[in-house]
Protein backbone atom coordinates (compact mmCIF):
# COMPACT_ATOMS: atom_id res chain seq x y z
CA UNK A 1 0.00 0.00 0.00
CA UNK A 2 1.37 3.41 -0.89
CA UNK A 3 -0.82 5.50 1.41
CA UNK A 4 1.12 8.57 2.51
CA UNK A 5 -0.74 8.72 5.84
CA UNK A 6 0.10 5.07 6.55
CA UNK A 7 3.74 5.90 5.80
CA UNK A 8 3.56 8.86 8.21
CA UNK A 9 1.93 6.64 10.84
CA UNK A 10 4.67 4.03 10.41
CA UNK A 11 7.40 6.67 10.72
CA UNK A 12 8.60 6.22 7.13
CA UNK A 13 7.85 9.91 6.48
CA UNK A 14 8.59 12.41 9.26
CA UNK A 15 5.82 14.56 10.68
CA UNK A 16 5.34 17.13 13.39
CA UNK A 17 3.06 15.29 15.78
CA UNK A 18 0.36 17.06 17.73
CA UNK A 19 -1.00 13.93 19.46
CA UNK A 20 -0.57 10.18 19.32
CA UNK A 21 -1.92 7.13 21.10
CA UNK A 22 -2.39 3.48 20.16
CA UNK A 23 -5.36 4.23 17.87
CA UNK A 24 -4.95 7.70 16.40
CA UNK A 25 -2.32 10.14 15.19
CA UNK A 26 -2.61 13.90 14.85
CA UNK A 27 0.05 15.85 12.97
CA UNK A 28 0.50 19.30 11.49
CA UNK A 29 -0.34 19.68 7.80
CA UNK A 30 2.73 20.50 5.67
CA UNK A 31 0.57 22.78 3.51
CA UNK A 32 -1.51 24.62 6.14
CA UNK A 33 -4.72 26.34 5.10
CA UNK A 34 -5.07 28.20 8.43
CA UNK A 35 -2.69 29.44 11.15
CA UNK A 36 -3.19 26.07 12.87
CA UNK A 37 -3.91 23.10 10.58
CA UNK A 38 -3.75 19.63 12.10
CA UNK A 39 -4.75 16.34 10.49
CA UNK A 40 -6.19 13.60 12.69
CA UNK A 41 -6.18 10.03 11.37
CA UNK A 42 -7.06 6.60 12.66
CA UNK A 43 -4.00 4.37 12.61
CA UNK A 44 -6.17 1.69 11.03
CA UNK A 45 -6.45 2.34 7.30
CA UNK A 46 -10.05 3.41 6.63
CA UNK A 47 -10.40 4.92 3.17
CA UNK A 48 -13.06 7.59 3.81
CA UNK A 49 -16.23 8.51 5.68
CA UNK A 50 -18.04 6.14 3.31
CA UNK A 51 -16.03 3.26 4.79
CA UNK A 52 -16.99 3.83 8.44
CA UNK A 53 -18.80 0.75 9.75
CA UNK A 54 -20.03 -0.61 13.05
CA UNK A 55 -16.76 -2.56 13.23
CA UNK A 56 -14.49 0.52 12.99
CA UNK A 57 -16.65 3.42 14.21
CA UNK A 58 -15.25 3.32 17.75
CA UNK A 59 -11.98 4.84 16.54
CA UNK A 60 -13.92 7.65 14.84
CA UNK A 61 -15.75 8.35 18.10
CA UNK A 62 -12.38 8.40 19.88
CA UNK A 63 -11.04 10.92 17.37
CA UNK A 64 -13.96 13.25 18.09
CA UNK A 65 -13.46 12.80 21.82
CA UNK A 66 -9.79 13.84 21.44
CA UNK A 67 -10.20 16.72 18.97
CA UNK A 68 -11.07 19.34 21.64
CA UNK A 69 -7.90 18.53 23.61
CA UNK A 70 -5.74 18.46 20.46
CA UNK A 71 -7.10 21.89 19.48
CA UNK A 72 -6.56 23.29 22.97
CA UNK A 73 -3.02 21.90 23.17
CA UNK A 74 -2.28 23.55 19.81
CA UNK A 75 -3.29 26.92 21.24
CA UNK A 76 -6.66 27.22 19.55
CA UNK A 77 -8.77 29.09 22.08
CA UNK A 78 -11.55 30.85 20.20
CA UNK A 79 -13.05 28.19 17.93
CA UNK A 80 -12.03 25.93 15.08
CA UNK A 81 -13.41 23.97 12.14
CA UNK A 82 -13.36 20.19 11.69
CA UNK A 83 -13.55 19.06 8.06
CA UNK A 84 -13.44 15.70 6.31
CA UNK A 85 -13.55 15.46 2.54
CA UNK A 86 -15.15 12.28 1.19
CA UNK A 87 -14.38 11.15 -2.34
CA UNK A 88 -12.84 12.72 -5.42
CA UNK A 89 -15.66 15.19 -6.05
CA UNK A 90 -15.09 16.58 -2.55
CA UNK A 91 -11.33 16.88 -3.20
CA UNK A 92 -10.27 14.03 -0.91
CA UNK A 93 -6.62 13.89 -2.00
CA UNK A 94 -5.45 11.14 0.38
CA UNK A 95 -7.60 8.02 0.51
CA UNK A 96 -7.18 7.53 4.27
CA UNK A 97 -9.87 8.87 6.57
CA UNK A 98 -8.71 12.11 8.09
CA UNK A 99 -10.13 15.12 9.81
CA UNK A 100 -8.72 18.62 9.41
CA UNK A 101 -8.66 20.83 12.50
CA UNK A 102 -8.44 24.43 11.27
CA UNK A 103 -8.03 27.24 13.74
Amino acid sequence: MSCIFCMIKNGDIPSKKAYEDEDILAFYDVNPQAPVHILVIPKEHIESVDCITSENSAVVAKIFEKIPQIAKDAGITNGYRVISNCGSDACQSVKHLHFHILG
